[in-house]
């Protein structure tokens, strides 16, 4: 199975930026698709992440927030 990972952040926000390289950096590594989505553009998106991000999604699952754990992450993609 072939894994997709979104970072779901904002403009300006330096966690989101962090987020962003670290995924970039890991999906680069492993072979895994990833993008990067503003919560902003979206009202619901805002809703549901808007106070938690940076906001890793796996497969269109939240798998966690506010930091990459790089570890857990490689787990789930393994």
């Amino acid at each position: 199975m072939v894994h997709e990972v979104t970072v779901m952040g904002r403009d300006g926000c330096h966690l989101c930026e962090v987020a962003e390289a670290e995924v970039a950096r890991i999906c680069g590594e492993l072979g895994v698709p990833w993008t990067a989505e503003d919560v902003d553009t979206d009202p619901e998106w805002r809703a549901e992440y808007g106070d938690r991000v940076p906001v890793i999604l796996v497969d269109g699952a939240e798998h966690g927030y506010w930091r990459v754990e790089e570890d857990r992450l490689r787990r789930a993609l393994a």
